[in-house]
């Protein structure tokens, strides 16, 4: 039976983002990947919210990993009473949402349907473990769906000869877009700038282009505007941490002056991901402001004078006059026509 995650490269296969052993999430280290393959141990969910805080894995990866997490303390749950379990699972979904700040308002939405149903399986008395890890499965599935139907989406824009330029590591939105590109037939290579400090699209868009037979060229992150202007994309595509329903998208620092440079350069912007619910205005997001220090570094090295200072927003706001359509599961939409479909009604964050 074909999986839904087939074609897809190495690091984007459901086992190889996070998976649970025996109480345990395991989850691969993208901070070193693909220079060395490691998967770091965590325990309980304290160890997961430290490793989606430390940025073992980014993207899309926490929502699997913390996901998994309220797994591993459904299993710490029965074995306790009732109020006891409650409260327990409250905590271990608080501290999960809030590993990292810009996502908390999604993440929270997305967590407490793993909450809920642990604790329906427990009024019920059956096994909150196996009931949590079933639905958490059960959605990941239906998480690489919506992601294939955006990738269709997105494709339908592309001509058939199309080179891409994107943005950071837009994980199976990515491998999806170009999966599809190529089942249809049309010649696809993708820029790809670096992404300092922590050089994920160096290391992990470049390496799931590569797997997937996708021709992929790394530039760094002072190149977009020049690439740009020579006309050497046609297409600048990322995902996003949020969009907010009044169209603004929140994605890693550095998409905005990229998104500036299409503008000026009449080069169309997408922006691929589900719209947020939980954040129906920018001004509702806070900006994660990451260690200084991590920019003063490059894969473990030092590369600035001790005592000189550093500065890290892990994130900047583009504002929807620059962004020409979401994409999402749903369909192809204006940045300023997103409240209509994704506003009232909407329940959950995906």
């Amino acid at each position: 039976m074909a999986r839904v995650d087939d074609g897809l490269a190495f690091m984007l296969r459901f086992e190889n983002v996070a998976r649970y052993e025996d109480g345990a999430v395991l989850i691969l280290d993208r901070r070193i990947y693909p220079a060395k393959i490691e998967f770091v141990r965590c325990e309980d969910f304290h160890a997961v919210a430290k490793a989606i805080g430390e940025m073992v894995t980014q993207s899309g990866g926490p929502w699997f990993a913390a996901s998994l997490g309220m797994v591993s303390a459904a299993r710490t749950a029965k074995g306790l009473k009732a109020v006891q379990a409650k409260a327990f699972l409250d905590e271990a979904a608080y501290t999960l949402t809030h590993a990292r700040p810009t996502t908390s308002k999604r993440m929270v939405a997305y967590v407490q349907t793993v909450v809920d149903t642990a604790w329906q399986a427990m009024e019920a008395g059956k096994d909150p473990e196996e009931a949590a890890y079933a639905f958490v499965m059960a959605r990941m599935e239906d998480r690489y769906l919506k992601s294939r139907r955006i990738g269709e989406h997105v494709v339908s824009l592309l001509p058939d000869d199309v080179t891409i330029l994107t943005q950071c590591f837009a994980e199976n939105l990515i491998g999806y877009t170009l999966l599809v590109a190529q089942e249809q037939g049309k010649k696809v290579r993708l820029y790809c700038p670096e992404t300092r400090p922590y050089l994920q699209g160096a290391r992990l868009t470049a390496s799931v282009a590569y797997d997937q037979g996708v021709p992929v060229t790394v530039i760094t992150d002072n190149m977009p505007g020049y690439l740009l202007s020579k006309k050497m994309a046609d297409v600048f595509i990322c995902a996003a941490d949020v969009i907010s329903l009044d169209g603004y998208v929140v994605n890693k620092i550095g998409t905005y002056q990229i998104a500036l440079a299409a503008h000026e350069n009449q080069v169309p912007f997408y922006v691929l991901g589900s719209p947020s619910p939980s954040n129906p205005t920018i001004d509702t997001v806070k900006i994660e402001e990451r260690d200084p220090q991590e920019v003063l570094h490059a894969m473990g090295v030092r590369t600035a004078k001790e005592g000189v200072m550093g500065f890290y927003p892990a994130f900047d706001i583009t504002p929807p006059k620059l962004v020409s359509a979401v994409i999402a599961a749903e369909g192809i939409f204006s940045p300023y026509d997103l409240m209509g479909t994704f506003g009232k009604g909407a329940v959950l964050d995906e």
